[in-house]
């Protein structure tokens, strides 16, 4: 299976997540480490690298529905924009690969767009890893991207070795800063992706009218990346595109906001419909990093 494969090219770069030994590979059906900690290749060619079980509100059938809205193109410009920032900023002359690690991958939708977007403007070696802490999303990653490396793994404790990777992205996912900088080459670059104020506004305005949750802020998120990493650059990218209405579903099924919405908001949503949908997000660059954080 192509995922098997791929874990076993990208060996090198895993550490074991309970005593941080090197891996290898035995009999294709599983990674050990030296002091025999080992972990199974799911038969899809994924690897579990949670130590412990954990509970996640993003189910099954929330990560289908974004893998169904992030393939009608709604994410498009975004994943162009971070193909080009990876290319013009993180694929120097002395780099055989450009090794990607997508930390909070969900199912695998942005990276996959992101390296196929990088593949047509460039001939450079890419190497892609998604790592997420829902087992339903790396089994959609799995299944419907084999070319990418993905394993089911903890944010506060990654499975890789340190300086093993060119890029982070962080992609509209919680953020763990000391791991970031352990894991990425001196050269490396952070690329983090936040919503803006507009973001999905005409959702956050029918779900949440008249409580107080119309309205969202990203500042404090910005000033938290700015406490751990240099910001090399920052881009706001706004647009908006139609919405129908068996995508409607898929959009209000796969985003968080849901999740504290009353269902006659969600019921009325539905019913009325929204004609069309803003994106409204801001892409930070880090490269040099500082102090210390998480």
């Amino acid at each position: 299976m192509m995922t098997t494969t791929r874990v076993k090219e990208n060996l090198n770069l895993f550490r074991c997540p309970l005593c941080g030994g090197k891996m290898r590979m035995v009999a294709e059906r599983s990674i050990v480490c030296a002091k025999n900690h080992c972990f199974d290749l799911a038969k899809r060619g994924y690897v579990n690298l949670l130590t412990s079980p954990v509970k996640t509100e993003y189910d099954k059938e929330m990560l289908k529905s974004r893998n169904i809205i992030i393939r009608s193109g709604l994410y498009e410009p975004l994943t162009d924009k971070l193909a080009g920032l990876i290319l013009d900023h993180a694929c120097g002359p002395h780099t055989d690969v450009t090794r990607i690690l997508d930390a909070g991958c969900g199912e695998g939708s942005h990276l996959a767009r992101v390296i196929q977007s990088m593949k047509g403007r460039s001939d450079r070696r890419v190497s892609g890893v998604g790592i997420d802490i829902s087992k339903e999303g790396i089994q959609i990653a799995s299944k419907e991207y084999p070319g990418i490396t993905w394993c089911v793994a903890d944010l506060a404790k990654v499975p890789f070795k340190d300086g093993g990777f060119h890029v982070v992205l962080n992609i509209l996912s919680p953020a763990n800063y000391s791991e970031f900088k352990r894991l990425l080459a001196g050269d490396g670059i952070l690329i983090k992706v936040v919503p803006g104020s507009e973001y999905l506004i005409e959702l956050r305005e029918f779900l949440y009218r008249s409580t107080g949750k119309e309205k969202y802020s990203n500042e404090r998120v910005i000033a938290h990346f700015e406490e751990n990493f240099n910001t090399a650059g920052t881009w706001d990218i706004m647009y908006s595109l139609p919405v129908d209405k068996h995508n409607l579903e898929h959009l209000i099924r796969m985003t968080p906001l849901s999740w504290g919405a009353a269902e006659k908001n969600i019921t009325e949503a539905l019913k009325k419909g929204i004609d069309s949908i803003t994106v409204d997000l801001t892409v930070i660059l880090g490269k040099e990093t500082r102090g210390r954080g998480s």
